[in-house]
């Protein structure tokens, strides 16, 4: 049985990353990912938090977390859920309608209304397109895979693209985001393969559909993350978290199937050979090196695509609160707690408003 501990019993506490290694095993079986609390954005406090350059330097070896204790024949995660959209997260859980005390700014009833709105149409976006796949796609599961990961790469060229054009114009100087958006691109990008090697991509329509679906995506992914960074970054949140479910039920329903079949060739090499750099830079949750799959047969190869769609999740929940994504490896092996490091000033703003405001404030001299 799982042991919950309200995050309020572990705030303060510091968990050193092995405890994050998953032991042989243990699987997750459920998962609801889940946007940043967007009325704390100077305090995120998650299992994938990370600085912002202005932050003061912290050692990698510990995290702040918020976790449940786990049984090891128990196969359970659970990564804390976005609040919904009919109530505001300071109304839930017993709140009595007031937000924290811990000194972050409170934002005023129009970013309220403004948050809620967005997650609103994220979430009726997502539901509508769920529904529509369950009716194409009820009894053809590598079919429907496909067309998942051709959509689910999309918004990691639509981040970057809008990023290097805000590059082009002195806006953005960030380079972790760049690092991380084209990992997690790659990550993708290899979950395709896999599926068109298992025969997803066989019917020409299922070809039509999911290539059509995404350029549609993409134009529609630049447009909002030109608009509101966190609204998109929810959005692809909520893709990623129906690609965890949707990966978890077929393991719980086909799982013995698939530990009699072969592994893909493709996911032998991408889990097991080569260079990990990428493989690595994509899960902003945890440590470089932490995790290294083994891939027997084709159960694990969707264990472990299961397990990148929780990674994807957690990074895009972190990316909600701005300037609080890191690269993995930027934080050097032997850095220690009390070092202040060498960070210099990066441009950057949120949105196209904002970078407009202050490129008419701030000369390009200045930005570094």
């Amino acid at each position: 049985m799982a042991i919950s501990i309200s995050p309020s019993h572990l705030s303060g506490i510091l968990i050193s990353a092995p405890f994050f290694q998953k032991p042989n095993g243990l699987g997750f079986s459920s998962v609801s990912c889940n946007s940043v609390n967007p009325f704390r954005p100077s305090n995120f406090a998650s299992d994938c938090s990370y600085r912002s350059a202005s932050q003061p330097r912290w050692s990698r070896r510990l995290v702040k977390v918020r976790a449940t204790i786990l049984q090891e024949d128990e196969e359970k995660v659970v990564v804390e859920k976005s609040f919904s959209p009919k109530g505001f997260p300071e109304k839930e859980e017993g709140t009595s309608g007031t937000l924290p005390s811990d000194g972050s700014p409170q934002p005023s009833g129009l970013e309220k209304w403004t948050i809620k709105v967005e997650q609103s149409i994220n979430i009726f976006l997502t539901e509508s397109v769920i529904k529509i796949l369950d009716t194409l796609y009820h009894d053809r599961n590598y079919a429907r895979f496909y067309v998942l990961e051709t959509i689910a790469r999309v918004p990691y060229f639509a981040f970057m693209s809008v990023l290097h054009m805000y590059e082009s114009f002195g806006w953005w100087r960030r380079a972790d985001y760049l690092k991380v958006h084209f990992a997690e691109s790659w990550n993708e990008m290899h979950h395709l393969l896999i599926m068109e090697e298992l025969g997803g991509n066989s019917w020409w329509v299922d070809r039509f559909l999911a290539q059509h679906i995404a350029v549609f995506y993409y134009f529609m992914t630049v447009l909002m993350y030109t608009l509101s960074p966190r609204m998109a970054y929810h959005f692809s949140e909520c893709v990623e978290s129906h690609a965890f479910e949707t990966y978890d039920k077929f393991i719980k329903t086909q799982g013995e199937e698939l530990k009699r079949l072969p592994p893909s060739a493709v996911a032998v090499r991408y889990y097991t050979e080569g260079d990990f750099y990428l493989f690595d830079e994509f899960q902003t949750s945890r440590p470089p090196n932490s995790r290294r799959p083994k891939i027997d047969n084709l159960y694990d190869v969707f264990i472990n695509i299961r397990d990148d769609e929780a990674e994807h999740c957690k990074t895009m929940k972190a990316c909600q609160t701005h300037g609080n994504l890191r690269s993995p490896h930027s934080y050097p092996d032997d850095a220690l707690e009390d070092d202040p490091g060498c960070t210099l000033p990066q441009a950057d703003c949120e949105g196209i408003v904002d970078c407009l405001k202050k490129s008419i404030r701030e000369p390009p001299a200045n930005k570094i």
